[in-house]
């Protein structure tokens, strides 16, 4: 819930000084990106805004205090600001921002500027008190929403320092607006109009220059010496040399002598109790100084100038002057001491009466009184939480005693929580381990659930699979249907316990059903992590089609619930990548795993290995090893900094061993296999993975036994769990261990299933990345004609992609090759004296290949008809009636040269 005074345009008095010079400097404020108001506390810059903003209308206010260091609560109140200037139109981003559905607020801005895009009027917004902001967070977003931010959108910033905004960079642009102290002060002729509003009798035009002069035109003291000289302490003139040279940091015993002292008892105690609000209304005031019509106290505060201004048009909401109130404040701590945790505690109970917690919280903070700081987190803590108000309950729970937590088991609860959404898994279970040991309060079955849902998410995320399904069932059997969100938890977890356990019907099953209830009650980070899990479980039983469909799914939700800028769309995006990767859509695989690499933008690097993974596997599968080995190093730099889960690490393996393969580079395999960790078991498509890395490196080594055991288990265990993209893997594995051990049935039976399974999984990259040996099995496998008319087509579209990124199209009947052939001894003599053009020779060459014609045309880059006719001229030159013929006389020439 926002405070309205906060977004509200302070009230225009009657009486201010209309400063015409100024507001035509102001007038030209649409034609650069920031006007920035810059000057001490006093110098009029939020009266002379307002007095510039009354005719416009697309224009939004935020008002800033010390609690806007907080991104979140930053965000809120901005959007909210620019939601009123354009009525309505950003409400994606609003509803971004409640449900904290963004990874940092440069992804919220984001989205802002995509909804204002519709908006083409000028548009206005201004920021009061930005020196309130100390959080380079907000610095380096409002960095980015200046650099970003639409052309018909200018930001208007008051601030009694030099904000951190780029500053320099927009003034060398010209894209900066200024007013500063110098020209904000007062000239003698403003000065006249001021005292002529406020005294009854007129000061001559020499004179208010004098006292003009002697302030060097600072607001805040003609405000004071006409105050003065109102309440009859002395004459303008005293008041004015009293004031000479003075500035806001000095400004305390003036204030003291001047005006509290000029004041009644009463009314000084109702001007120190209530500055302890930063804003107030009629309810706040009444409960923190006992005043029967605080109201009413408020409008004669004001109309005795007393620096009190009206927040809104509907005369509810009020503040103290900052500089004023500031220093009521600080007068405040030295004069009530004794009473500051009572009034505080009265601000406490009057901001939740009114349904703003986050206040509360900081005046129970004030107090000290953790019996009432508990009350207040016992009632609203969760709602706060929902709204990711994270560091105002951290250090709220932090402020209470253990023994207070130990007596209220849903704040540790909270607590756990808090830790567990931070990812600081190892604290939640020494504080739930400290809670267990010490607790002496009874805990119900359902409180006793809640915390079982919570171990259980930690333990999964441990890697701890028995104990998560322990606790998960548990947390199952106690918790009502009301409790949803542990109980989406618990079955997530279950669902995930299940998939690391190779029982992927069960698992998929558990999934569908967390994606159910977590739509039912919006929980959408569950809804969307259900998905990519369904995805990854079908993909591992070979339905890859089925896999594509869930994840188009998910991307409908994430576009839906505004979830593009969470790490959870870097996960659905690398899923999508690894889909495509093995369908041979190399180009869309990549760029998917690059706009992955940009939603983690703004994460530790680490995080990105995965990514970085899969662009390594499309560099591979083109045959491009110095862009993998680019990508390598990266990859192999971000893994030697911090500790990686199992499967990230299997994955970087993946495709380093695959390079070291294709490289030859042993020496790296044998250190890999020396220092590598191996898994004890190969029950789940994860430690298939491992192991199969392990398999290739034996391979490259020639400890091909060895590997054929590992892969022998392997497929074992796939076939019993239906493991089935990983046994089409395995047999690719397995084929070249028959290839290379001269067991050439048995190569082209497992070649031969892996296709058959490739039916399912649409397998292509992960063929054409075994390269020449998985090429000149194919061809033979063409030429002998038993493969089905499916399969046939799959073999043909993998060999022309080996072929095409693995640079072996028709190098065999290069000009060289012909030279070295026509000159053999045993070449037949048909070939010697009827010799091929040398775009023949390439025709033969891609025909070997396994190409069509309409693929010939298109490698050639000329007509269909054109390929017809070369192939018609070779088939007459080497006596060949159909392609199987010269395919086989392509083979034998090849052998004679060695080369097969």
């Amino acid at each position: 819930m926002l405070i309205p005074s906060k977004l509200s345009r302070p009230v225009r008095l009657e009486s201010t000084v209309t400063r015409d010079r100024l507001l035509q400097k102001l007038s030209a404020a649409a034609n650069y990106r920031l006007v920035l108001i810059a000057s001490p506390a006093g110098y009029g810059k939020t009266t002379l805004v307002s007095q510039w903003a009354a005719d416009k209308s697309d224009l939004g206010w935020y008002s800033l205090d010390e609690g806007d260091n907080q991104p979140e609560r930053f965000a809120d109140y901005l959007i909210a600001a620019l939601q009123q200037a354009t009525k309505g139109a950003c409400g994606r981003s609003e509803s971004l921002a409640q449900k904290r559905q963004y990874i940092n607020l440069n992804a919220l801005f984001a989205q802002l500027f995509n909804d204002l895009t519709a908006w083409h009027q000028p548009l206005w917004l201004i920021i009061d008190d930005y020196h309130h902001i100390t959080n380079p967070a907000v610095h380096e977003a409002m960095r980015f929403f200046l650099r970003h931010q639409p052309d018909n959108l200018t930001l208007v910033v008051l601030s009694r320092n030099l904000p951190q905004l780029g500053i320099a960079n927009l003034r060398v642009r010209e894209q900066l607006l200024e007013l500063s102290s110098q020209q904000l002060a007062f000239t003698h002729q403003e000065a006249q109009q001021f005292f002529d509003c406020r005294l009854t009798a007129p000061l001559a035009p020499d004179e208010s220059g004098r006292l003009c002069d002697d302030v060097a035109g600072w607001a805040t003291a003609l405000q004071l010496i006409a105050l003065s000289a109102r309440q009859g302490a002395g004459s303008a003139q005293d008041s004015a040399r009293r004031l000479s040279g003075i500035n806001a940091s000095h400004l305390a015993d003036y204030l003291v002598e001047e005006v509290l002292d000029n004041v009644d008892a009463t009314t000084r105690r109702f001007l120190l109790k209530s500055a302890l609000l930063q804003s107030m209304n009629d309810a706040l005031v009444g409960c923190v100084t006992g005043e029967a019509n605080g109201r009413m106290r408020l409008e004669e505060i004001e109309r005795q100038g007393l620096f009190l201004q009206r927040m809104d048009d509907s005369g509810q909401w009020y503040s103290y002057h900052p500089l004023f109130g500031s220093f009521l404040r600080q007068r405040c701590e030295w004069e009530l001491a004794a009473e500051l945790p009572a009034i505080h505690r009265a601000a406490a109970q009057s901001w939740m009466a009114q349904g703003f917690p986050g206040e509360a919280i900081q005046h129970a903070l004030a107090s000290g009184d953790t019996d009432m700081l508990r009350d207040v987190l016992l009632q609203s803590a969760w709602t706060l939480f929902n709204r990711s108000e994270l560091a105002l309950l951290e250090q709220s729970l932090s402020a209470l005693p253990w023994t207070t937590l130990l007596e209220n088991p849903k704040l540790v609860l909270l607590q756990a929580w808090l830790m567990q959404s931070q990812h600081r898994f190892s604290e939640v279970n020494r504080l739930l381990s400290r809670f267990e040991r010490e607790c002496t309060c009874g805990i119900d079955t359902v409180l006793q659930g809640e915390f079982n849902a919570v171990r259980a998410q930690v333990a999964i995320n441990h890697g701890n699979a028995d104990e998560a399904e322990r606790l998960a069932r548990l947390a199952l059997e106690t918790l009502p249907e009301t409790r949803c969100y542990s109980r989406i938890v618990a079955t997530s977890v279950h669902g995930e316990v299940m998939h690391c356990k190779g029982d992927l019907t069960n698992s998929l099953a558990l999934m569908r059903q967390t994606e159910q209830m977590a739509r039912r009650d919006d929980a959408w980070h569950y809804a969307l992590w259900s998905l990519i899990q369904q995805s990854e479980i079908l993909f591992a039983q070979g339905f890859l089609q089925a896999a594509w469909e869930i994840q188009e799914k998910a991307f409908v939700l994430v576009a839906e619930q505004h979830l593009a800028h969470f790490p959870l769309h870097e996960f659905l995006l690398r899923i999508r990548a690894q889909l495509m990767w093995a369908w041979g859509r190399l180009d869309d695989a990549e760029h998917a795993a690059r706009e992955g690499i940009k939603v983690l933008k703004g994460y530790p690097p680490q995080q990105q290995i995965q990514c970085l993974g899969l662009l390594i596997q499309c560099s591979l599968a083109r045959g491009n090893l110095d862009n993998a080995r680019s990508y390598l190093s990266r990859l192999e730099n971000l893994m030697s900094n911090g500790v990686l889960h199992s499967d990230w690490i299997a994955n970087a393996d993946k495709v380093r061993v695959i390079y070291w393969q294709m490289t030859g580079d042993a020496q790296s395999a044998s250190h890999w296999m020396r220092h590598t960790a191996k898994p004890a078991f190969a029950n789940n498509h994860f430690l298939q993975g491992q192991w199969r890395n392990v398999a290739r490196a034996q391979i490259l080594l020639g400890n091909l036994s060895q590997a054929e055991v590992v892969l022998d288990e392997l497929n074992e265990n796939a076939r019993a769990l239906r493991l089935m993209s990983d046994l089409n893997r395995n047999l690719l594995l397995l084929n070249q261990i028959y290839w290379q051990t001269d067991r050439k049935a048995g190569a082209q039976q497992a070649l031969i299933e892996a296709l058959q399974l490739a039916r399912s999984t649409g397998f292509v990259s992960h063929f054409v990345i075994e390269g020449e040996m998985m090429a000149q099995q194919l061809r033979q496998l063409i030429q002998l004609n038993t493969l089905s008319e499916l399969d046939q087509h799959r073999a043909r579209r993998i060999l022309s992609e080996i072929n095409r990124y693995h640079r072996h199209k028709f190098a065999h009947f290069d000009e060289g090759f012909v030279s070295r052939l026509l000159n053999h001894p045993d070449v037949p003599e048909l070939i010697r004296t009827s010799p091929l053009t040398q775009r023949e020779w390439q025709v033969l060459g891609l025909i070997y290949s396994g190409y069509s014609n309409e693929q010939i045309a298109g490698e050639l880059d000329v007509a269909a008809t054109t390929i017809k006719t070369h192939i018609r001229n070779l088939y007459q030159k080497l006596g060949v009636s159909h392609r199987a013929e010269a395919m086989h006389q392509a083979q034998s020439m090849l052998k004679l040269m060695g080369y097969v």
